[in-house]
């Protein structure tokens, strides 16, 4: 038996490449985030930092072992994704082989442990090859996050023989997780069904695939009805996020059903026209090929552009929340003294602050307020409590701690600079979607220093550009800051994004680039039989382009209306559409980038595969 699995490995070694690649990238990237987990886990931070500055250093820790976290998780699930795809293009195309085997006495678990030691023996070679990989994945994701501000520039990772095993190991398990479905089909081949090539062995839609199928589908469709029935921004947001599952989970296994209806496109567009008549006979006949380049595309852009529209409209939400929350016109960087036009001016100075309430400790920022000008430039009021208190040593809980359980009444201890002193809670925010205000204090409580901003108000009948034109320092107009302030916090989740971004394209590129080349080598007869029937060999060529182009647009359409279903409860939501973030530059880079990859890979293998004679193949058949 394992004689018969290293010959198929060997003889087939163009229809697994991919597969090893995939696992090869996972090892090395699950190498390389335990390594650096572990390292993140116990940083070993320098003498001389102030509580403040560990704080802040400790909190990058945390974002960059969550980050590290996601990606060991998406490597997984997207080596699985590869191995199963590879392993089920295998078994249709093997079907005469499995059933020749069975003729001459294979038993069902003899077929289904011979895709196992094929699936054991890519997971072995592929773990070989991405250890090395795991050292540079090391340090290339330390250099990101670095770049990123998530960790400091002497971070380093050390090596770990024991995340080296564990790797290892993962990529083994990966590549056997990926073949059980696979090899369950094998056992069931049919000897007599196999080698007739009946219409019952070619069949796609399988029973479980349309339950699946069909179930998450119900449950998009549900789940958007909800979201817009609520009316509620959180709400749109959460059920949004179980959308971009569900809805590429749906259209991904119904893509056989849904990707043929497009094949259409290439004679709309070309009508009369024989590449495009071709195209969209392929494209419809060919339904597991179609189905099996537009899978991954669907899930890549669904995943990707809605995650994406998500959080970004969730900054965008905060930027236009803080415009209606605010009553004031401008905005200044700097104190700002009473004037002529102005009625109110309320600034907010922003320290560092270490709050101890028992056991606990928060290292944070407190801003002192004037409260009155506050409450006269702000419609937000506290939930508990009133600001008129916050004099002398008290202080009130900001929107961002909200929800920690400070009781209003309590005292806490609070240092900031060199002062420290027992403050006494008078008032509790209610939360908002902006949680950079976490604490409130009276100006009187500050030390010197501190990053100082004013909110001017100007008297009425007033024009704010004249008031405007005689402040000092830069001034903006409250929406002008509120954008910059929604602007700001979906940068910092950019980076973020990016590297899984980038994680998830590049499995993406290889599963797409290998359902390709696993498709073209089983169409060499299919080009031989067009080029005797006439076709010249760029023509062959130019219709497996345009099938794949076709492909593309399909899964990228289908990923966009995943996207935009995950977005609906947002536009339902008390801001709107003004709250809304479709990312429409990323989705352009994923369809250029999918159409070179795929156009590529397709040509190339178009005109790989039509080297020989058409005779020299029809005559080996």
């Amino acid at each position: 038996m394992l004689r018969l699995s290293v010959g198929a490995v060997r003889d087939r070694w163009q229809l697994f490449a991919g597969a090893v690649v995939a696992v090869a990238l996972g090892v090395g990237l699950v190498q390389s985030g335990l390594q650096m987990l572990a390292a993140t886990g116990r940083p070993v931070l320098p003498a001389g930092l102030s509580a403040y500055e560990r704080a802040q250093l400790r909190e990058g820790y945390v974002g960059a072992g969550t980050l590290l976290g996601m990606s060991v998780m998406l490597a997984v699930f997207l080596t699985v994704f590869i191995v199963s795809t590879t392993f089920g293009f295998t078994v249709v195309q093997r079907r005469r082989e499995l059933g020749l085997l069975r003729l001459v006495g294979a038993q069902r678990g003899y077929l289904c442990l011979m895709l196992v030691c094929e699936a054991a023996l890519l997971g072995l070679l592929g773990s070989a090859v991405g250890v090395p990989l795991g050292l540079l994945a090391t340090w290339v994701q330390s250099a990101l996050m670095i770049k990123l501000g998530m960790l400091p520039e002497w971070f380093a990772a050390p090596w770990s023989q024991g995340a080296m095993w564990a790797a290892m190991i993962v990529g083994v398990g990966t590549a056997l997780t990926g073949v059980l479905a696979a090899a369950w089909r094998a056992s069931r081949v049919n000897a007599l069904e196999a080698l007739a090539e009946s219409r019952s062995s070619q069949r796609v839609m399988t029973g479980w695939r349309w339950f699946w199928g069909l179930s998450a589908a119900a449950a998009t469709v549900a789940m958007v009805i909800t979201a817009q029935a609520a009316r509620d921004l959180v709400a749109g947001l959460l059920i949004g996020l179980m959308v971009l599952v569900s809805g590429s989970v749906a259209l991904s296994q119904l893509s056989p059903i849904v990707v043929p209806w497009a094949g259409r496109l290439p004679a709309v567009v070309l009508r009369g026209h024989l590449i495009a008549d071709l195209a969209r006979a392929g494209v419809l006949h060919a339904v597991r090929r179609s189905a099996a380049t537009a899978a991954p595309l669907i899930v890549l852009v669904g995943l990707v552009v809605g995650l994406w529209g998500t959080f970004g409209s969730q900054a965008k939400a905060v930027g236009v929340e803080q415009e209606r929350l605010i009553t004031a016109e401008l905005v200044v960087d700097r104190a700002v003294p009473p004037g002529p036009g102005i009625a109110v001016v309320s600034p907010q100075t922003a320290v560092p602050v270490v709050v101890s309430r028992g056991k606990n400790t928060v290292y944070s920022e407190a801003v002192g307020i004037d409260p009155a000008a506050y409450q006269q430039t702000h419609a937000l009021r506290p939930r508990k409590g009133s600001l008129d208190k916050l004099s002398g040593q008290t202080i009130a809980i900001g929107p961002g701690m909200a929800a920690e359980g400070f009781k209003l009444g309590s005292t806490v201890t609070v240092a900031m600079g060199k002062k420290k002193v027992a403050v006494k809670v008078v008032a509790i925010m209610p939360e908002t979607l902006d949680v950079s205000e976490n604490f409130f204090v009276p100006l009187s409580l500050l030390p010197v220093g501190g990053r100082t901003e004013t909110l001017v108000k100007v008297a009425p009948g007033i024009d704010p550009q004249k008031v405007a034109a005689g402040l000092p320092g830069s001034v903006r107009t409250v929406g002008e800051w509120a954008k910059a302030r929604g602007d700001a916090q979906l940068r910092n989740n950019t980076g973020l994004f990016a590297a899984l971004m980038g994680l998830a394209g590049i499995f993406t590129a290889i599963a797409v680039v290998n359902a390709v080349v696993m498709s073209t080598a089983d169409r060499r007869r299919e080009f031989a039989l067009a080029r005797m029937a006439g076709l010249t060999r760029r023509q062959v060529v130019a219709v497996a382009l345009t099938e794949s182009v076709t492909v593309v647009l399909t899964g990228v359409l289908l990923g966009a209306a995943v996207a935009a279903a995950a977005l609906a409860g947002i536009a339902a939501g008390p801001y709107g559409l003004a709250a809304v973030a479709m990312p429409w530059r990323l989705l352009g880079l994923i369809l250029g980038a999918a159409l070179l990859v795929v156009g590529a890979a397709a040509a190339l293998t178009a005109h790989q595969a039509t080297k020989p004679r058409p005779v020299a193949l029809l005559a080996a058949r």
